[in-house]
């Protein structure tokens, strides 16, 4: 897995992984790139080229641990606005489009009660949907702001830190994915099904490889306020 530097071409880590496309968009960073260097893009954009760096190597690689990230305080708004937007995404991208695809799903398929597998899978996101959208709510309303001002987090952070931590989500949505692949039963619509658990797997996907840049940029950016 390679890791990218300031010199590297930003074409060349999109193509390497194409998932990383909505990562650079939270950056306001568009497909046409040229062929300019992530230092040439990110003083184009007037993004902080560390934190960039950063965010793309977590994302795109498992192993990779950013060095010299505490006590980095200004990349902490850069990186606010980044998981801000990463959770707009999911809010209002993501879970409608997986809503709509599931409801077309249920309507074009041979489902004859809500006891069915189907209805049971569509119960389960819904479950995990709402639990999302609460995780999102809090980030939105009380824990990025409170990053922000920095005042008062150490009162409320033993509050906070359970909504903060997403793995719980990664976990139930790599089950639904699971109960679709191994369990799903029925004549149902298969060219809707790939489209549901394809954006499944894109969310899932996106859920886990930003819960590492939470675990090791955010946190080592807000260990002195915790």
């Amino acid at each position: 897995m390679p890791v990218y530097s300031k010199d590297s071409k930003l074409s060349d880590v999109i193509l390497y992984d194409p998932s990383v496309i909505q990562v650079v968009n939270r950056f306001d960073i568009y497909l046409g790139v040229g062929d300019a260097t992530i230092k040439g893009i990110c003083e184009e954009h007037n993004i902080e080229e560390n934190l960039f760096l950063a965010i793309i190597n977590t994302y795109l690689n498992r192993n990779y641990f950013p060095e010299g990230i505490e006590g980095r305080v200004n990349l902490q708004d850069g990186l606010l606005d980044y998981l801000e937007k990463t959770d707009r995404y999911y809010s209002g991208i993501l879970l409608p489009n997986i809503e709509r695809h599931f409801s077309l799903l249920l309507s074009k398929s041979e489902v004859k009660d809500e006891r069915s597998n189907l209805f049971l899978l569509k119960q389960f996101f819904t479950e995990v949907k709402e639990e999302m959208i609460g995780v999102i709510n809090t980030d939105l309303s009380i824990w990025f702001p409170l990053l922000r001002n920095g005042d008062g987090l150490s009162h409320v952070a033993a509050d906070i830190r359970k909504p903060y931590d997403n793995h719980l989500l990664e976990e139930k949505l790599s089950d639904l994915i699971n109960f679709f692949v191994i369990h799903l039963r029925g004549d149902y619509d298969q060219n809707l099904c790939v489209a549901v658990v394809s954006a499944l797997v894109t969310l899932e996907k996106d859920v886990k490889q930003n819960n590492r840049i939470r675990d090791r940029i955010l946190k080592p950016l807000c260990q002195e306020l915790l």
